[in-house]
């Protein structure tokens, strides 16, 4: 038995100026692939892989058409290089946005299925924040997805999507896959499934598995892609479509049901209202989420808002994390730990936010394995505030020890997100969320909304639910 293993994985607002190039995505290719921590599990199975091309990015904005068609012509050529196989395994995303494009999965699976044929199976496992076209469906035969928010079950579900497709060779089983449509778009930070109504939907989805059933999903989708495909669904993996349809129905149906439940898990609203809130607690260390320019929702990265907000309010014993401007990260490393160095912060990227002009001492630098990689360390009065040469997150406590700081010795943490990391919620004392301005802005139904699919929840306050599930056009059941 013989599987190859690759795929393509990130998140795009199409809201975001900031495009992404090849040199944003960190790449696996041959046995590094096999060799990495991602894919440990693949050796836990009995057969022979096939290992091809993997790369994945740090959630941005839309990826160059340039940097699709070099990563999607390599892995390509090295699927045709490794046939014949017996199936294939995709680790994808699914809301990756490509320049001039408005289905860029949908392209890579069909470009696959091209080459390999109409006989080999595909599985695919994606996050549950992807946007599924029927075009996917049409052209795969098993699918996986997280059911966690934060995703602390990526593992599992890519070894699910990779148990599945090693029992349909094994067992000659012909599985495929149900799609059914949900006109319904949530952001990521009122579905977390630490909290209600999403814990309990998606606690209930093995409930709904049998034998003709393999798997259940519920795909919350991905708001901030302005496009046709954009809309949560249910999608049932198995091989009795009768029963398939009857668990997506159960599946959709409860999540329509439960729209006007969803809500932000932590304290919730403007800048001002929670750094008010932030000044009156007693408690330490307030952990406040920069919500609108979070790097791992698609955000941009380099807004400096909440540190202007901070320097206005002349706040002590804050850290904040991070901020993406590689001009200022650089300044600091020609002027050495320890000096006094002029800064413009921020808006290296975002035309529609302001730099912080500002008089900091490098207190810390970080070569990181290269330029790119950089951080530094500012001490601006009572505030300590990280810069990174490039987006990123800072969701660890590894990310602040190697920078030789201590979050829980902090009275206020600012961090770029949303919910908060498995790692950082349990030190929050309180958690606050500030709705800031930026590419994954929360303010759902202002968003602009040109493509989408009309009569889809919240744009359309009148929406409505007719349930109408598609088997994938490969499925014989």
């Amino acid at each position: 038995m013989r599987i190859a293993v690759g795929g393509i994985h990130t998140e795009c607002s199409t809201y975001s100026p900031a495009v992404m190039g090849i040199e944003e995505f960190h790449i696996l290719r041959g046995d590094a692939l096999t060799g990495h921590d991602y894919f440990a599990f693949l050796g836990r199975h009995p057969v022979q892989i096939a290992p091809l091309l993997h790369a994945r990015a740090v959630p941005g904005g839309p990826v160059s058409r340039a940097a699709y068609h070099a990563l999607k012509t390599e892995f390509l050529q090295r699927l045709a290089g490794s046939l014949p196989v017996d199936g294939v395994y995709l680790a994808m995303h699914g809301a990756m946005k490509v320049e001039g494009m408005w289905d860029a999965e949908a392209d890579w699976i069909a470009s696959t299925r091209a080459l390999i044929g109409p006989e080999v199976p595909v599985a695919v496992s994606y996050d549950l924040h992807g946007n599924v076209s029927q075009a996917v469906v049409d052209q795969i035969d098993i699918f996986a997805a997280y059911r966690t928010a934060p995703h602390i079950d990526v593992a599992e579900t890519m070894e699910a999507a990779f148990a599945m497709l090693i029992r349909a060779l094994e067992t000659g089983a012909r599985p495929g896959v149900v799609r059914l449509p949900v006109p319904l778009l949530l952001a990521g930070e009122k579905s977390s499934t630490e909290d209600e109504p999403a814990r309990s939907l998606y606690a209930a989805l093995p409930g709904l598995e049998g034998p003709g059933v393999w798997r259940t999903d519920l795909m919350i989708g991905y708001v901030w892609a302005d496009e046709p495909r954009a809309t949560a669904c249910a999608i049932v993996t198995g091989t009795d479509p009768a029963a398939m349809q009857t668990a997506a129905l159960q599946v959709a149906t409860d999540f329509w049901a439960a729209r006007d439940r969803f809500a932000f898990g932590p304290v919730t609203g403007p800048l001002d209202l929670m750094l008010d809130l932030a000044e009156a607690a007693t408690t330490r260390p307030i952990i406040l989420a920069d919500s609108g320019d979070n790097p791992t929702g698609g955000g941009v990265g380099d807004r400096a808002d909440v540190l202007a907000a901070l320097i206005a309010r002349d706040w002590q014993g804050a850290i904040l994390a991070g901020i993406a401007d590689r001009p200022a990260v650089e300044t600091c490393f020609a002027a050495g730990e320890g000096a006094e160095v002029d800064l413009s912060i921020g808006a290296t990227l975002d035309p529609a936010s302001q730099p912080v002009r500002v008089r900091a001492r490098v207190l810390r630098l970080d070569a990181g394995e290269s330029p790119a990689e950089r951080q530094a360390v500012i001490g601006i009065g009572g505030i300590r505030a990280v810069l990174a040469a490039r987006r990123r997150p800072y969701h660890n406590l590894a990310d602040f020890s190697r920078l030789g700081l201590d979050p829980t010795e902090a009275r206020l943490v600012v961090v770029k997100s949303g919910y908060l990391s498995p790692e950082l919620a349990p030190l929050a004392n309180p958690n606050l969320m500030a709705l800031t301005d930026g590419a994954v802005n929360q303010d759902i139904p202002r968003l602009e909304n040109l493509h989408r699919p009309p009569g889809t929840w919240p744009f359309d306050a009148e929406a409505r639910f007719s349930p109408r599930a598609e088997s994938s056009a490969r499925f014989k059941g």
